[in-house]
């Protein structure tokens, strides 16, 4: 079957290396490499045929996955970490770069070849740290937003290095051709900008308005995939231009429709890339320079993570982030195969040195989410054996803090519950440790320790002994595990109330004592589901019963340990069988004109009347003699039937004659 027959074997390969890897609770695409390793020339068995063919559609899902980098990129993301993203990744590249080319001269490797090693191992898996964070339930935290952010800018720069790196093949010669190179990409972007801001948003506004996904899907890959041919034909790089078409069609109006449609064929196109560099991993290879591969594998995730490490403490990061950022991105990213086959397509780099970091790469990939594991048992030891810190009060009450609530993070959750226990006069005070959110958290006159929570002298600070609860609002599970156990251990009946982004972290915080969990998610999808089912005005006894049912299964292990939790989750959930609604008495209904008590809407339905709404103004728990008009709109308390009822009675012509 010719090509045919090896797309359907890499297919099914990566299918069943990609099931593999989810049951790893790995990346996908190991994978896919392991698939192609599988499938390839050097482990026998099934072996695809035409190796260069799939190779040459890979180059397509290259093209792909920068098109979808360009639409999906946005300044806006970069904005709440935009110094240590936009200045502090150019330092990290050009520190890891040198890094890199002393390492290469170390091991006695020409000038250029370690000038290439610095390049290639400067850039960090964007891929593979999203699903890490995803596993591990750090998605959201602080950390994981710097990390995210530094590896967009970092995957930015895979654009220039393309353009820049072959061009110093020719030391001599290497200056023109490198501001030829320039020229011609500044050229190439001044006619992109004009198309993109005129011509590009008129084609895709005619093609949208026939109403056909399939063309919509197909000027979008051809936009793309065009315009990168364009820049080949141009002399520069194929996937450049598909990266400029990306980030043109993200600022019009149908960047969003075209990212959502693209996403699937660039799976399945990168699905063939990552199988063809599994094919050309050689385990022979590994096996007969086992020594070396290893030595580079330990120098790079310890240079690259000291590097990310003192970069983040550099910019103002404290606490678990420099850990983090040490140890998640530490390995060598996948658009380093990309650079490495520009590089060995113009004779920048030999095949062996290309096999020696192809097989480094895909190492530390697959060390990665092992090494990022180990960032909370190393926090709590550190912990442990570090030295205290210094902290600061700012705005604590004159008489200290006796009875009052602790708040250990500032983010927006934090923020939220201070900005309400202000309003109503509860004494509180928030720990945080992030110097941005202190300076805000100050200019709203909240009272606060800046701190690390999970340090005994700063829980001595915020009095915990003399306090009645501790929320931990922080979304990072190893910094909220951290204060816990501490705060257990300094006062074991303090109720804790903390967050939790999966089961696993629920049931770890329930046997720590911790008081109340909530799960953001559950809670969400839950009354989201609460308003669909009322709005196909499904009774509310069964709707409440079906998300009681839901949130008793989950909260289990809390109910069997704790009675006082299940009374007040069960008042909980019975409050939410009487639901709040207005109606407004129309023109004409009987009940315009009486009194509240003559109409006995009390006795005849069963509602109670919580609040009257009339020209703006509410009157609430009004008295029976309060007199009923046409517009009035009325706040009921009741069941469905009860609503119903009172519906039926506002309209019925018997009220009258009563």
């Amino acid at each position: 079957m010719g090509i045919a027959g090896d797309i359907v074997i890499i297919v099914m390969a990566a299918f069943i290396g990609a099931l593999l890897a989810q049951r790893l609770r790995q990346p996908l695409i190991l994978g896919y490499i392991l698939a192609g390793v599988a499938v390839g020339p050097h482990t026998g068995g099934v072996t695809v045929s035409g190796i260069h063919e799939i190779e040459m559609l890979a180059e397509i899902g290259i093209a792909l996955l920068l098109f979808a980098l360009g639409l999906e990129f946005s300044f806006k993301e970069l904005k709440p970490i935009r110094r240590i993203a936009l200045i502090g990744t150019p330092i990290q590249i050009f520190l890891t770069m040198v890094f890199g080319f002393c390492t290469g001269q170390a091991f006695g490797w020409p000038w250029m070849q370690s000038l290439w090693f610095g390049a290639l191992i400067s850039l960090s898996s964007t891929m593979v740290l999203l699903k890490t964070l995803e596993n591990q339930g750090r998605m959201g935290t602080l950390s994981s937003r710097v990390m995210i952010g530094m590896l967009i800018v970092q995957d930015l720069t895979i654009v220039p290095m393309m353009i820049i790196l072959p061009q110093l093949n020719h030391p001599r010669a290497g200056l023109p051709l490198l501001a030829m190179a320039a020229v011609k990409a500044v050229c190439f972007l001044l006619v992109m900008i004009i198309a993109g801001t005129r011509v590009i948003p008129l084609v895709m506004k005619r093609v949208a308005h026939w109403n056909s996904r399939e063309l919509f899907l197909l000027s979008t890959v051809a936009m793309g995939l065009g315009i990168g041919y364009g820049t080949y034909l141009f002399g520069l790089s194929f996937a450049f231009g598909a990266f400029v078409a990306g980030m043109l069609l993200s600022e019009s109006d149908y960047g969003y429709q075209a990212l959502s449609d693209i996403i699937p064929l660039r799976d399945i196109f990168s699905l063939l890339f990552f199988t063809s560099v599994g094919m050309l991993f050689d385990p022979r290879y590994l096996i007969n320079h086992l020594g070396t591969v290893m030595l580079l594998v330990l120098i790079i995730m310890v240079g690259k993570g000291l590097i990310f490490g003192f970069l983040s403490k550099a910019f103002g990061y404290r606490n678990v982030i420099p850990l983090a950022m040490a140890l998640g991105l530490s390995q060598v990213g996948e658009f380093s195969f990309v650079l490495a086959r520009v590089g060995v397509s113009t004779h920048s780099i030999s095949a062996d040195f290309y096999s020696l970091i192809l097989t480094t790469t895909i190492i530390t990939m697959f060390l990665t989410p092992f090494v990022s594991g180990w960032t909370t048992p190393l926090y709590a030891l550190r912990n442990k054996w570090g030295k205290a810190y210094t902290f600061q009060t700012i705005n604590l009450p004159e008489q200290g803090l006796k009875d009052h609530l602790v708040i250990a993070g500032g983010g927006r959750v934090g923020q939220y519950i201070a900005d309400v226990l202000q309003k109503i006069g509860v004494c509180f005070v928030i720990i945080e440790f992030d110097c941005r959110r202190v300076e805000q958290l100050k200019s709203f006159g909240f009272p606060l320790i800046y701190g690390d929570a999970s340090q005994p002298v700063i829980l001595e600070a915020a009095n915990i002994e003399r306090s009645k609860l501790l929320l931990v609002t922080t979304p990072a599970a190893v910094v909220a595990r951290a204060i816990t156990l501490l705060v257990k251990k300094i006062q074991p009946d303090l109720h804790v109330v903390t967050r939790a982004d999966s089961l696993d972290q629920m049931k770890e915080f329930q046997n720590n004592g911790v008081y109340h969990i909530v799960q953001p998610e559950l809670e969400t999808g839950l009354e989201f589901t609460r308003q669909a089912l009322l709005h196909l005005d499904l009774p509310i006894e069964r709707i409440q019963q079906f998300t009681d049912e839901i949130r008793h299964n989950l909260y289990q292990p809390l109910y069997d340990s704790q009675t006082e939790y299940k009374s007040i989750a069960q008042l909980e959930n019975s409050s939410r069988l009487f639901q709040l609604t207005w109606i407004t008495i129309q023109p004409g209904s009987p009940l315009a004109g009486m009194s509240i008590g003559q109409s006995k809407i009390r006795t005849l339905t069963g509602v109670t009347i919580a609040g009257i709404l009339r020209e703006g103004l509410l009157n609430s728990n009004p008295d029976p003699d309060f007199n009923l008009e046409e517009q009035d709109t009325l706040g009921v308390l009741g069941t469905t039937e009860q609503l119903t009822a009172f519906r039926n009675l506002s309209k019925s012509p018997e009220l009258e004659k009563a």
